[in-house]
């Protein structure tokens, strides 16, 4: 028992490090940015260089945030921004971004796979069980993530700006809020975060050019079920989590791929706010 609770709050946790950066540009643009699998990819590649110059691995996360926020921007003002209100053009170009970007891993790294150590090895005893220290770490890398995206939307300009355009664009534009900035800024902010996650889980799967794509449709899943609500999502990363871990241990680890896209696409069926309002 200790092992399964211990594997819901760590694939809660998991899940919501990957659907992060989805959510906040969704959140201020009403966009999915369907290049998300590629930017966690670009975080994973990012990871292994920052291992092959002799970065310090907990450095490797900031290292493929940083590389993955300037990507994000430029992808902004180069394509994105043209887009906004083209919601379904905007879907297009960012999956078609995605897959050009594939391109230029595999051209630059191959096709091969590759593997990274964690930062931090061995086990911890947690609730009498023998358990991963680098998964139960991430818990706490979601925790933190999760309070900076708070404090960010609520103790700084940047957030005061960021929510007024997502209540009120126009509104916000009226009173000299450059809504264009805070789409750039907030573009690569998610793009970075997508970017940092793809360093995060590379320890725990192998580094390959589509290394990102499974964790595409439930990043996806997730934030349409959250409604572009933080709390929201860190509750259906909990809820949908857990029943993936559930039904990965009881059933099947294929039968608990499909978990998370089935549960949501119920759940958006019964209460097409999802849990935005639970």
């Amino acid at each position: 028992m200790g092992n399964l609770i211990l594997d819901i709050l760590t694939t809660a946790a998991i899940l919501f490090i990957t659907s992060a950066g989805l959510l906040i540009i969704f959140g201020v643009m009403k966009i999915i940015n369907f290049a998300h699998a590629a930017f966690i990819t670009v975080g994973g590649f990012a990871a292994l260089v920052a291992h092959q110059i002799g970065l310090p691995p907990l450095l490797a996360p900031i290292f493929a945030l940083i590389v993955g926020g300037v990507l994000g921007a430029i992808a902004e003002a180069v394509i994105v921004r043209r887009l906004y209100e083209r919601p379904l053009d905007a879907i297009l170009a960012t999956w078609g971004l995605g897959l050009i970007m594939t391109q230029l891993i595999t051209a630059s790294f191959g096709r091969g796979v590759q593997f990274l150590p964690p930062p931090v090895s061995g086990t911890v005893k947690v609730l009498g069980a023998e358990y991963s220290l680098y998964r139960i770490v991430l818990v706490g890398v979601a925790i933190l993530i999760a309070l900076a995206f708070t404090a960010l939307l609520t103790r700084t300009r940047l957030g005061l700006s960021t929510r007024a355009v997502i209540m009120n664009e126009q509104l916000a534009q009226g009173l000299g809020i450059n809504s264009a900035r805070v789409r750039l800024i907030t573009f690569g902010i998610g793009c970075g975060l997508a970017a940092a996650a793809g360093a995060l889980i590379t320890p725990l799967t192998s580094l390959d050019p589509a290394m990102g794509l499974p964790f595409l449709i439930g990043a996806f899943m997730l934030v349409m079920v959250s409604g572009g609500s933080l709390p929201a999502l860190a509750l259906a990363c909990l809820v949908l989590g857990g029943l993936q871990a559930i039904v990965s241990t009881y059933v099947g680890s294929v039968l608990g791929g499909l978990t998370i896209a089935v549960c949501a696409a119920v759940a958006l069926r019964i209460r097409p706010e999802g849990f935005a309002r639970v």
